[in-house]
């Protein structure tokens, strides 16, 4: 049997953690105030330590420090429901085991405990200290994914490794790879991003990697590559992708030896850069196809950063509007409760991007005034080229972050049948119409036997006319 100590003000927080740590056959001491917790560490020292953010009197992340002071091996699991990158990485830095972002899952919890009660000695060191810079101010979002992304940033900035960060166009994958970069040790070095894209196709290799005198005609000079320039620093290659197969083995090369051959040289040059990618493709299906080297994709995913699309965060769509006005007006834009609904039901395919142009160009319409929906642009076009059946899932992702948002602290229930009521009228009204009323048909076309349509026909109030005669003959053979 452990002990476990949680210091958290909230008594729900405490008590669903005590029971299921109880359940667990641990023994478990809480404290409503760091001061309070102070006096509980002294009385008996806990095994694992459960610390809120915000609590009455010292916060935390201050208590953390005096923790580390008087039992510098006590791993400690800072929770918070009000976390940012800042607080994150004050907590990784100060020498946290892990950070959990409410509402957490009571197993996640009990998890996190077991892997800290069985951590090595090698993992007790905290990471080397980490400044706060200033200029992050555009990575936005308070939502539980953006807490997630924000602990990782925390947890690899530090680390030198390879970082891939994926998500779709337009959800912030070179501020992460800066983030990353300042707050890492390399912050006083170069952080140089390379769309790879954008390269001359012929050129990628000269661009990267530089070129000897007279290594190609036109090459009338040596010139040092994008990477050389970055020696030091942090290079971001985004959409890695779209790396030729010959270039992706010299930068293998990169990697494994720290050293840079230039195009028409014969010696090569070390190199000291850390190498952080992104992309919005399927990497391991261009891996399976041939098109990217699988011993590069394991070299450049030592850990990964997955960014939620926008729709699956739109509770952080009001704080990203303030934080956008605020660039393009001097003078407040009141932002009315119609139209930050209106903008919550927006599929939002280009993601943070898109709702950044489409707020600048409402802005302009406005003119000062409140903004309305009529001050947005119509959005038509889905760039991913989703089929319509990846269209309706992430319809149907969006209409749960919205439910789970609108529900609050308590978690929703029933959502199998709301999300029923809202998808079967829409299908039976259909169908109905494809079969122009018939029952049979509609049943044919649904896989349905005709009483369960006619049930669920009365239930909507859908098509409540009798059955035609030659309807129930069809029906009868």
């Amino acid at each position: 049997m452990k002990h476990i100590l949680i210091i958290d003000d909230e008594e729900a927080v405490c008590w669903s953690l005590q029971r299921a740590l109880t359940r667990e056959g641990h023994s478990v001491a809480t404290a409503a105030s760091a001061e309070q917790g102070f006096v509980a560490l002294k009385k008996q020292r806990p095994d694992v330590l459960i610390l809120d953010v915000r609590l009455p009197g010292m916060d935390g992340l201050t208590a953390l420090t005096r923790i580390r002071q008087i039992a510098p091996d006590l791993p400690v699991i800072v929770v918070t429901a009000f976390g940012d990158l800042p607080t994150a990485v004050r907590a990784v830095e100060g020498g946290a085991f892990d950070y959990l972002a409410k509402p957490f899952d009571l197993q996640q919890a009990i998890e996190c405990v077991q892997r800290a009660l069985v951590r090595r000695p090698s993992e007790e060191a905290a990471p080397e200290g980490v400044e706060e810079v200033a200029g992050l101010e555009e990575i936005v979002g308070r939502s539980l994914a953006m807490q997630n992304v924000f602990k990782r940033i925390a947890l690899v900035a530090a680390r030198d490794a390879c970082v891939l960060i994926v998500g779709e166009s337009g959800t912030g994958k070179e501020l992460v790879a800066r983030a990353v970069h300042r707050y890492s040790a390399r912050r006083e070095r170069p952080f140089l991003p390379v769309h790879v894209a954008a390269l001359n196709p012929n050129l990628v290799e000269s661009e990267l990697f530089g070129h000897t005198r007279g290594a190609f005609t036109g090459a009338t000079q040596a010139r040092p590559g994008l990477l050389a320039l970055a020696d030091g620093g942090t290079v971001f290659l985004d959409e890695l992708a779209d790396i030729p197969l010959p270039v992706q083995v010299k930068l293998l090369r990169v990697l494994e030896h720290n050293e840079v051959l230039p195009v028409g040289g014969n010696q090569p040059q070390p190199l000291d850069i850390r190498i952080l990618t992104a992309t919005h493709q399927d990497l391991t299906r261009r891996v399976a196809d041939g098109q990217f080297r699988h011993d590069l994709y394991f070299r450049l995913n030592v850990f990964q950063i997955a960014l939620p699309p926008l729709r699956e965060r739109v509770e952080d769509i009001e704080a990203l509007a303030e934080h956008f006005l605020r660039r393009f007006e001097p003078r407040s834009l009141p932002l009315l409760p119609e139209t930050l609904h209106y903008l919550q039901s927006l599929p939002w395919f280009g993601n943070v991007r898109e709702l950044r142009n489409a707020l600048e160009h409402a802005a302009i319409v406005a003119r000062g005034g409140p903004l309305m929906p009529g001050h947005f642009p119509t959005f038509t076009v889905d760039p991913s080229g989703r089929s319509p059946s990846e269209q309706l899932a992430a319809s149907v992702r969006s209409w749960l972050a919205d439910r789970v948002r609108a529900s609050g602290a308590t978690s929703p229930n029933n959502l199998h049948a709301e999300l029923l009521h809202v998808v079967e009228p829409a299908l039976l009204g259909e169908i109905m119409r494809r079969v122009q009323g018939n029952r049979w048909g509609a049943a044919q076309w649904l896989g349905l036997n005709r009483a369960t349509v006619r049930k669920k026909l009365a239930q909507y109030d859908l098509y409540q006319s009798p059955p035609t005669n030659a309807e129930e003959e069809e029906g009868d053979g």
